[in-house]
């Protein structure tokens, strides 16, 4: 396992999510729920070398709408483990 760079990391109460879809569209449906749950900032969107899109947005996860932060509060961590891709 990689460790994590810590400069990378985003602000406290703050979260970075990144998207990645076959389409621009679907990668802004994804991105339009979260902005409903949370307050966020604007999006960068960047293609991706093999086609698709990959959406960046930071979302303030103090500001979380009320169903969102109440499963924020009781979720925990998945039995499945991490995606391939992640550290």
């Amino acid at each position: 396992m990689n460790p994590v760079d810590t400069a990378l990391l985003p602000s406290a109460g703050h979260a970075e999510i990144r998207i990645v879809a076959a389409t621009p569209e679907a990668a802004r449906a994804v991105a339009e729920v979260l902005r409903r749950s949370f307050a966020g900032a604007e999006q960068r969107s960047y293609p991706v070398p093999e086609g698709g899109t990959r959406l960046h947005l930071t979302v303030d996860t103090g500001s979380a709408a009320e169903p969102a932060h109440s499963w924020l509060a009781t979720s925990r961590p998945s039995a499945c483990g991490t995606h391939v891709d992640e550290v």
